[in-house]
């Protein structure tokens, strides 16, 4: 086997890995949903005090 067709070999596992953790991150659960709100709730109370000092 040539060093290109290892190259192959070994990168065709690592594309398929790849695109299986892509399709597997489109859904979010219900901890990344309350981590984002924690987020925008804090942005939101930055956003207030920034005001609230200008």
């Amino acid at each position: 086997m040539t060093f290109a067709g290892m190259n192959r070999l070994f990168l065709l596992p690592l594309v398929f890995a790849g695109g299986l953790l892509v399709a597997g991150c489109e859904e979010q659960g219900p901890l990344e949903e309350l981590g984002e709100s924690a987020d925008e709730a804090v942005n939101d109370a930055g956003r207030a005090v920034e005001d609230a000092t200008d």
